[in-house]
Parts: structure tokens; C-alpha cells; sequence
């Protein structure tokens, strides 16, 4: 998977903490994974105890980040919920 469809599980709805980025729509955000990871959790840890999510959501997070702190804007390429 490259890291442009990667991007692609990232959403952000405005209904969902305020707009952050969030995995595939769903209420777990993109900081949490990377807090979870930056505190010594494994991706393998994550897994379990977010049952839900998959090993792409993952590298998913890191790739956001990672273009991120390379100064892309991210944020304008990710995809956004549609509000009805």
C-alpha cells in the first residue's frame, strides 16, 4: 500500500472531536495512536486493545505524521466526512 492510500483511511468530520484527523471515520484519533506509540506501545498492543483497527490504520498514523512534520499540508489532502 503506498502511503497516499494510506492517507486515504484518514478522515476528519467535524461532529468528531472537533475536526481532528481520525481513522476511517471512526472515534479514535490520529494522536491517540501516536501518543499510544510515542509512550512504548506497540503497534501489536494497539491492536489488541483496539480490536477494530488494522495494521494499515497504523502505518496510516505514522505516514500522516511523517508528512506532517515534513511541512506537506496534510491536512488539505485528507478526505472529510461529508455533515448531512
Amino acid at each position: 500500500m503506498t502511503e497516499d492510500e494510506l492517507l486515504e483511511r484518514i478522515t476528519v468530520d467535524p461532529g468528531i472531536f472537533g475536526g481532528k484527523p481520525i481513522i476511517r471515520g471512526m472515534r479514535i484519533a490520529v494522536e491517540h495512536v501516536l501518543g499510544m506509540l510515542a509512550a512504548g506501545d506497540t503497534p501489536e498492543r494497539l491492536l489488541q486493545e483496539y480490536p477494530f483497527l488494522e495494521p494499515a490504520d497504523i502505518q496510516a498514523c505514522l505516514a500522516y505524521a511523517h508528512r506532517s512534520l515534513s511541512g506537506e499540508q496534510v491536512q488539505d489532502r485528507i478526505a472529510r466526512a461529508k455533515t448531512t
